[in-house]
């Protein structure tokens, strides 16, 4: 193995290795805080997050059929997955985009119907060929016919990648001495509107957090009654990028369920002692 194999090699090897820890531990912090250590071509990486921030919708790329689109025409009634990768990456991309398409998968949401995903590649020399074969490739794999107008994937030019990464928070750097981008891995939900919900980190993700994630996304007008109180017993924790239980929610509706015990079984015998009473009244008469 050349040394600029070797290099590609251990560079996959970290992002692998760090972007599926734990994030509240492992996460690259915001720039000016980066621990001492960490190589030169990673110290501006990581993903900050922008909570509420409006994305541009009149930013200008190329979908896999090389039509030209502003992102504000995916910003419609639907909330939206929006990753970030590029398309010739050798292996953190692959498996952030593996690990999305099998959450997916297990989903009873499916994409089109309740939300969409947008796939932007962040590399501008990449075009709508390679956007094209990775769409065909993950829709092959995601196997749910009709969602193919759900799931976008883009190419575009550095001012619109630039806005775009800046709007969410998603910072990477380019390795000339590699060819590759050093970038961190994650997934944002949008809002219909295109204002950043939710982030989770990593390259696999829990079914019920994304879920949990895509209800709020959408202000509660997908999902059901369960899904409802199970966001009533899990909070969004922002460091932690999941959902985390809520311990006074859990006993107020504890609370909650107990009084509505006692008052069926209080019910049940108030009629039981009227109805007792009627019986005995009528064998006396």
């Amino acid at each position: 193995m050349n040394s600029k194999s070797k290099n590609k090699f251990l560079l996959a090897l970290f992002f692998i290795v760090f972007c599926s820890t734990t994030p509240a531990q492992y996460r690259i912090p915001p720039i000016g805080q980066t621990p001492r250590g960490i190589p030169e071509n990673l110290r501006n990486v990581g993903i900050d997050q922008k909570l509420n921030e409006q994305v541009p919708p009149g930013l200008v790329f190329r979908d896999e059929t090389g039509r030209v689109v502003h992102l504000g025409e995916y910003f419609r009634n639907k909330p939206i997955i929006l990753n970030l990768v590029y398309f010739e990456c050798p292996m953190l991309c692959t498996q952030v985009l593996n690990g999305l398409v099998s959450c997916l998968r297990t989903l009873n949401f499916t994409i089109g119907n309740e939300f969409e995903v947008i796939t932007v590649s962040f590399n501008p020399h990449e075009g709508p060929p390679l956007a094209a074969a990775k769409k065909e490739a993950y829709l092959d794999r995601y196997s749910r016919p009709g969602s193919e107008g759900g799931w976008h994937f883009l190419t575009g030019g550095e001012e619109a990648i630039q806005a775009l990464t800046k709007a969410v928070g998603f910072r990477y750097s380019y390795d000339s001495r590699t060819g590759q981008y050093a970038h961190a891995s994650g997934i944002m939900l949008l809002t219909p509107q295109g204002r950043v919900s939710r982030y989770f980190y990593g390259i696999e993700y829990a079914p019920r957090d994304l879920r949990l994630g895509l209800v709020e996304a959408s202000a509660n007008k997908i999902g059901t009654v369960t899904d409802q109180l199970l966001l009533f017993c899990y909070h969004y924790d922002p460091r932690e990028g999941k959902y985390s239980t809520v311990i006074l929610n859990l006993i107020r509706l504890g609370g909650v369920l107990t009084l509505l015990a006692l008052g069926v079984a209080w019910f049940a015998w108030i009629r039981r002692t009227t109805w007792r009473h009627q019986l005995n009244g009528g064998r006396v008469q």
